[in-house]
């Protein structure tokens, strides 16, 4: 099933140039796949009360342009895969023409909250999502390869405004705090992320990077997560 809802590019969601800032296009994509899930009857409260959560594992973004200020978009998105505990989403944007501004796929880990480890999800709400056939991209690998000796960076401390209503970092925070980590501020054509751990409030990120690649790591040095800008 594909799932969209319309939208116009918003004076808070653009830059200094009127464009949409990269990270509104994490945002579009965390509120349409939640829009779903809630309108499906099988979002937050219903999994809450089951004990159970649904965690991004990585994205990869693909932006083929960045829309200005007051233009008219569909953001859309849809289930192409489910294997045991794991779920695979594509994600778009489109403009009044009907071309794609961007493309994205991610993949998903059906978590109990109880316990903290992965699970299959209930076949009876994934027959809800349904399934399509996947967009065209150039797919890439989930595992993003650290590179040796990067520079290490001043740490940030996670703030209540870094949260998520699941209380660790929310997943678009991680990709603000590695562009704050590049010496050159180009925005990003292409974004792909994996998360490895979460960080909760007043956790100490250490970021390391070589200017593409910023990984994000905790104080014994383990990764919550690595992020690939180019």
């Amino acid at each position: 099933m594909i799932y969209t809802f319309d939208s116009r590019i918003r004076f808070s969601e653009v830059d200094d140039k009127g464009f949409l800032k990269f990270d509104s296009f994490i945002n579009y994509f965390q509120d349409c796949t939640t829009f779903q899930s809630e309108d499906l009857g099988i979002g937050i409260e219903h999994l809450r009360k089951k004990h159970r959560v649904w965690v991004i594992s990585s994205w990869q973004i693909d932006i083929l342009r960045y829309p200005r200020l007051l233009e008219n978009i569909t953001i859309g998105t849809f289930a192409y895969d489910f294997k045991s505990f794991l779920g695979y989403r594509n994600f778009f944007i489109k403009d009044e023409q009907g071309e794609y501004v961007a493309k994205a796929s991610s993949i998903w880990a059906f978590l109990n909250t109880d316990t903290g480890r992965p699970e299959k999800a209930d076949p009876d709400d994934m027959a809800l999502y349904g399934s399509e056939e996947r967009l065209d991209m150039d797919y890439k690998s989930r595992r993003i390869v650290i590179p040796d000796n990067l520079k290490k960076l001043d740490p940030i401390e996670v703030k209540p405004y870094h949260l998520d209503v699941n209380n660790h970092v929310n997943n678009g925070q991680y990709i603000n705090m590695a562009f704050e980590c590049l010496s050159e501020k180009k925005m990003p054509e292409h974004i792909r992320v994996e998360y490895r751990n979460q960080a909760r409030l007043h956790d100490i990120i250490h970021p390391y990077t070589d200017g593409t690649i910023v990984d994000l790591r905790s104080n014994d040095d383990t990764s919550y997560c690595v992020i690939e800008l180019t």
